[in-house]
């Protein structure tokens, strides 16, 4: 799969902590500052922008608190035609849920074919838990925090491609886009005690290079909620300082953002952006 030259975003109008969906919101509820939320979100936007790529914007949904991580609400990418396909999710919680047809909306109106592949009831969580192999015809998927064993066959056979589930262990790395990032075809960034023995195995069958993300900085910081495009660019909370200088050893050019207002909802930034092929 090519990497995405442009990016969806969400701007952050609704966000808020108003439940616990995860560890990271525990007593944070309140506390998010909306006015620094829109400048974290606005120096994001600029970030991608400068790596060259096209930003895209949808509305958000009035009363949607988490619309802005918009990498859960579908899975995009090219069949084996090079048709442009959007599979959408089938989000845990109730309050989501209302974030999904704005989505498919946004897709249908820019020709991509918008199907419910995964079956009725299959929980999926789109590219939280489904990630592209950079560079091949592969996913890998998540499973065993928001997204079903079940849901990857039929998304495999929609897309031609193969998929490879990793089990998650922790209910801190309640996403697979928590605990592992595909910086290319060869290098990805892992936090390894997120994945089952046998999933860790298989990371490192098919990856050349293991940038290996400590609990500190997988946790603290968000380390592997990173997001990876085309010139070697690789974006990720600032403050993870062994990750990022393990990136920049092997040549990668990396931009460091704040998106503190959002880890208090367990996201970074590869949760706030979604990739447009």
């Amino acid at each position: 799969m090519p990497a995405p030259r442009a990016v969806l975003l969400c701007p952050p109008d609704a966000y808020d902590v108003v439940d616990v969906k995860n560890p990271f919101m525990e007593r944070q509820q309140g506390r998010v500052d909306r006015a620094e939320a829109r400048r974290q979100w606005d120096a994001l936007a600029d970030a991608f922008a400068r790596c060259g790529l096209a930003v895209h914007r949808i509305p958000p949904t009035p009363g949607c608190e988490d619309m802005v991580f918009c990498a859960n609400q579908t899975f995009p990418g090219l069949d084996a035609t090079g048709a442009r396909v959007c599979v959408l999710s089938h989000m845990t919680h109730a309050s989501r849920r209302r974030e999904v047809p704005a989505f498919a909306a946004w897709f249908a109106a820019r020709g991509y074919a918008v199907e419910d592949a995964v079956g009725p009831g299959v929980p999926f969580e789109g590219c939280g838990d489904a990630v592209w192999h950079p560079g091949r015809r592969l996913i890998w998927g998540g499973c065993g925090g928001r997204t079903a064993r079940a849901a990857y066959a039929p998304l495999a056979e929609r897309f031609g491609v193969p998929v490879l589930t990793l089990d998650l262990v922790s209910p801190r790395f309640y996403h697979l886009d928590t605990c592992f990032c595909p910086v290319d075809e060869t290098t990805v960034l892992l936090h390894p005690p997120a994945l089952a023995p046998e999933g860790r195995e298989l990371v490192a069958a098919l990856f050349d290079r293991i940038v290996e993300v400590d609990e500190h900085e997988a946790v603290g910081s968000f380390a592997c909620n990173a997001a990876a495009f085309e010139g070697g660019f690789v974006l990720l909370q600032r403050g993870a300082e062994r990750t990022v200088a393990a990136l920049l050893r092997h040549g990668y050019r990396v931009v460091e953002v704040e998106t503190g207002e959002f880890l208090k909802s367990g996201g970074s930034v590869f949760c706030l952006k979604m990739g447009i092929y």
